[in-house]
């Protein structure tokens, strides 16, 4: 399930600055990450399954890998998991009212905060 029109989609910042701000939401940037793109994810467990609020970013020119990147976000996903098969996006999954109230929650308050930090967007 993507979330439409958040203001987070195509805004640039920093990639320290970023994975600072991604944390302090609970969006964690763990090994998910190669030379030019980057995943931060928010883990829910709840009785319905489990659930990833997902960011995927990359960068036209830098190194995430070195930390020296300008990142720019896409659009934010919910997806769940299936194991041992990974996590699915599709629009034939169902997804809690109480989680994607609580998604929407964390990506209002996200964007305020990157606002203040974006370099573009």
């Amino acid at each position: 399930m993507y979330f439409e029109n958040t203001g987070i989609e195509d805004k640039v910042l920093d990639l320290n600055v970023l994975d600072d701000i991604m944390k302090k939401h609970g969006l964690i940037r763990a090994g998910q990450w190669d030379y030019e793109r980057v995943t931060y994810d928010k883990k829910f467990e709840i009785k319905e399954g489990i659930f990833y609020l997902r960011i995927f970013g990359f960068t036209k020119e830098g190194d995430v890998g070195a930390h020296e990147a300008n990142i720019t976000l896409l659009k934010p996903v919910l997806g769940k998991h299936y194991y041992p098969h990974g996590v699915e996006y599709g629009e034939g999954e169902v997804f809690p009212n109480h989680l994607v109230k609580s998604c929407v929650t964390t990506l209002t308050a996200l964007k305020a905060e990157l606002d203040e930090f974006a370099i573009q967007g």
